[in-house]
């Protein structure tokens, strides 16, 4: 079964940087486009960023500016380097999939204080 763990996230003020990285146990990673998604406390889970095979990426109007995606299909893993953080970034932090056709993993959970 594909596994997908994340990890990184973390309590920083706002204003402050973190850096999530997630690994895949796929060996389609290559292949897939990935995404960054976070979900709020009682809230829907939204998509935050996506990046494709190639590197292309796209983002939330939200986290435009302060977030940047990336991957190393060598390690099968992609990142989200997040500056500027503001407390509403506060959420739990999942990587899919753009189509959420993996399992889900167990997320990493980012509070930002004000």
């Amino acid at each position: 079964q594909v596994q997908l763990v994340e990890s990184g996230g973390g309590l920083v003020q706002a204003g402050g940087s973190l850096r999530l990285s997630c690994a895949a146990s796929t060996r389609f990673f290559s292949s897939y486009i990935m995404a960054w998604y976070r979900q709020g406390s009682g809230k829907q889970r939204d998509l935050v960023a996506t990046i494709t095979p190639g590197g292309n990426t796209n983002y939330a109007d939200s986290v435009k500016g302060r977030f940047t995606i990336s991957r190393d299909n060598a390690k099968k893993t992609v990142y989200l380097e997040m500056n500027s953080l503001k407390p509403e970034d506060t959420a739990v932090y999942y990587c899919n999939t753009r189509g959420s056709s993996l399992t889900w993993g167990q997320g990493t959970q980012v509070t930002v204080s004000s």
